[in-house]
Order: C-alpha cells, then sequence, then structure tokens
C-alpha cells in the first residue's frame, strides 16, 4: 500500500507548475499579432519606398530634364533645369486659348509627404503604447500569475485531500465533508474571479483600442484619397511648359515664352504611390476585422478554466456585452499563451474529460486529481 501512496504522491507533484525562471514582465506581448503586422507595414512601407526615391535622386542627379534652346550655353541650360524645378508651375491654354498655370509642387513633396504618412501611421501605435500598455502589462502579470496559482491550488488541495482521507477513521464522513464543501463553494478563488468580473464593468482598455483603429482607419483612408488626388490631378503629367521670363530675364528678347520640360522621375512617384495606395487598401478590411473581434467574446479561453473550482464565469453567465476591458485582455492572453503555463494542462484535463466515458466524475482539476491520486475507489459520484 505505501508503493501506491508513494506513486500518487510523485504523480501529484509531478502536476504541480513550477515557479517560472525569469521575470514574465520581459517576455509579455502588448501587441496583438495583427497589430504588429499593420504596424510594419504601414510605417515601413512608405519609409522603404521614399529611401529608395533619396537614393536614386541622389544617384542620378537632377529629377527634371529641360529642352533648352541651341543657342543656350552649358550653365545656361543648367539653370534652366533648376529655375524650372523650383518653380514646377505649367504654363498652357484652356480650350478658349486663355492662358492657365498649374502648380505640381506636390510632385516635389511627394517624398516628404510620404514621411509625414509614416509619422502619421506610428501615432495609434504611440498612444496604445502609452496610455493602455502600462495598464494592460499590470492586468496581464496579475491575471496569468493568478491562473497558474490557482491551478496550483488545486493540486494542492488534492494534496491535503489525500493526507485527511489517508489518516480518517471514517471515509464515507470525509467524503461527505468534500460534498458538502463542493456545494458550499469552500474551494472557489474569489480573488481572480472578481477581478475579471469588475473588468468587465471597466471600458478604458477597450475605448483606447477602438480609438487606435479608428485612427488608423482614418490615415489609410486619409492616404488613399490623398494619392488619388495625385493621380487625378498630377500624376498624368510628365511633360510641362515651363518660363523662366521672371526677374532680370523679362525683358531679354533671345528667351522664348516658355521651355518644355520633362520630369524624369515621374514614372518612379508613380509606382510608389500605386504601391502604397495598393497595400493600404488591402490593410483596410484588416483593421475592421481587428476592431470587430471585440463583438464576440473568445469563449475558448475561459471554458478551459472552467475546470478551476467554482471558477464559472460562463456556467454563471457572467459574460455580458463583450465590449468592455475583460474581452481586450483574453485577446491578449490569447495572444501570450506561452506566458500561461497552467493552460496546455487544463487543456489536456479538458479533452480527457470529454473523452471518459463518465463525464460526471470529472468536473473540475481536483476531480481529476482524485482519480489520478488512486481516490477514485471510495469517491462517490456526483449527482
Amino acid at each position: 500500500m505505501s508503493l501506491s501512496h508513494t506513486a500518487a504522491e510523485y504523480m501529484l507533484s509531478d502536476a504541480l507548475l513550477p515557479d517560472p525562471g525569469g521575470s514574465r514582465a520581459k517576455g509579455l506581448r502588448l501587441e496583438l499579432p495583427s497589430d504588429r503586422l499593420l504596424k510594419f507595414v504601414t510605417v515601413g512601407l512608405p519609409l522603404f519606398l521614399v529611401s529608395l526615391a533619396f537614393a536614386r535622386e541622389f544617384s542620378t542627379g537632377s529629377q527634371i530634364s529641360c529642352f533648352s534652346p541651341t543657342n543656350f550655353t552649358g550653365k545656361q541650360s543648367a539653370y534652366v533645369d533648376t529655375a524650372c524645378w523650383d518653380s514646377l508651375v505649367h504654363y498652357g491654354f484652356d480650350t478658349e486659348g486663355h492662358a492657365v498655370t498649374k502648380s505640381l509642387w506636390a510632385l516635389k513633396v511627394f517624398p516628404y509627404s510620404l514621411l509625414v504618412v509614416a509619422v502619421l501611421m506610428y501615432m495609434p501605435y504611440l498612444l496604445w503604447r502609452y496610455a493602455a500598455a502600462p495598464a494592460l502589462h499590470s492586468d496581464l502579470l496579475f491575471i496569468i500569475d493568478e491562473l497558474d496559482k490557482s491551478y496550483n491550488r488545486s493540486v494542492r488541495l488534492v494534496q491535503h485531500m489525500r493526507k485527511v482521507q489517508q489518516a480518517s477513521a471514517e471515509p464515507e464522513r470525509f467524503w461527505e465533508e468534500y460534498e458538502r464543501a463542493r456545494r458550499e463553494r469552500y474551494f472557489e478563488f474569489p480573488l481572480l474571479e472578481r477581478y475579471l468580473t469588475c473588468k468587465q464593468h471597466a471600458h478604458s482598455l477597450v475605448f483606447i483600442y477602438i480609438l487606435r483603429n479608428l485612427l488608423l482607419l482614418f490615415f489609410l483612408a486619409a492616404t488613399c484619397l490623398y494619392l488619388v488626388f495625385l493621380h487625378l490631378n498630377i500624376f498624368f503629367q510628365d511633360e510641362f511648359s515651363c518660363s523662366i521670363k521672371t526677374g532680370l530675364l523679362q525683358a531679354e528678347p533671345h528667351i522664348p515664352p516658355l521651355i518644355p520640360c520633362k520630369l524624369v522621375f515621374f514614372s518612379v512617384f508613380q509606382l510608389i504611390s500605386l504601391s502604397i495606395g495598393g497595400v493600404y487598401v488591402l490593410l483596410i478590411p484588416v483593421v475592421i476585422y481587428n476592431a470587430l473581434q471585440l463583438c464576440q467574446w473568445d469563449k475558448g479561453l475561459l471554458a478551459v478554466y472552467e475546470m478551476l473550482p467554482a471558477f464559472d464565469l460562463l456556467s454563471r453567465k457572467m459574460l455580458t456585452c463583450p465590449v468592455n476591458d475583460l474581452n481586450v485582455i483574453l485577446l491578449f492572453l490569447r495572444a501570450n499563451i506561452s506566458e500561461l503555463t497552467s493552460f496546455s494542462r487544463l487543456n489536456a484535463v479538458s479533452a480527457l474529460r470529454e473523452a471518459t466515458a463518465n463525464k460526471q466524475d470529472i468536473d473540475t482539476v481536483v476531480d481529476f486529481m482524485t482519480l489520478l491520486g488512486g481516490l477514485e475507489t471510495t469517491k462517490p459520484k456526483h449527482q
């Protein structure tokens, strides 16, 4: 008999979760994988393409080529290129023959506008990092620690039950006390459950998360509209007529009124704008999906932890409207599932309960541990 008792003690001791070797604070992810992907693409893509545009400008030199008159010297031709690049004004005529001007300055500031786009795309991340991440970090640390401790408390409870049952002269009396303790909820861990219930009535995290996605959605849409505006008004005019008859040159008779010019970088800017616009349009559904995740509960995680004694957020229907801080915390718990050591253990116990013929024998992890500890011969069936 002592051998079976020793084996049961070893099995129960192995079921305990080891203390985490290092600090969990450094390993917690405070961004969802989809949010991290959005940040990387929305910020990194314009920066990467702008760097290519600047590299091309530095390597090829002038971004404009003007067709100066043949009697112009080299210095005069260089002056024409510089003056037309500085002005970037197209001189033309409308259908009635009246002179009209059209500024092409948007092409000149286009690379710098993409830098502004990258900064704007980074703003929602900064909002989340400084307004929500500190509170979320403390919530996750506490909840993960309590979930693992609750599992260990259940195992230690069974270890104590074995010792009490072995020392009891009346085994039937012991199981009557056990059933009474179950009915009166002596095994519950109220701190964790009440903390999670309190988070159902808080809305600071969910407000900031929704605001973050709305800001990102607004910036994506605004960038797409800006690129559409450029394409409709400017990005179809790679050639323009420039006038240098200003200032001291206004009275010079040998200078033609208009000089034709061509934008060398035009095709590159078109490709950059189409690339950014196409990717941003594809990312808009991803942002909408992230926001819609808050419209339903992630019940799979809490359902596994229903195996803890008297942890019944789902069975007591305490989960109400999903748009609250608890739902945000559940999303981030799912993203930090590797830090939640007890989840894999309880998930295995939950799968075992589904595969057991008499499912009423395993309601909680305490029931599973009592079977594992060899108490099933005297344990009464739950009605």
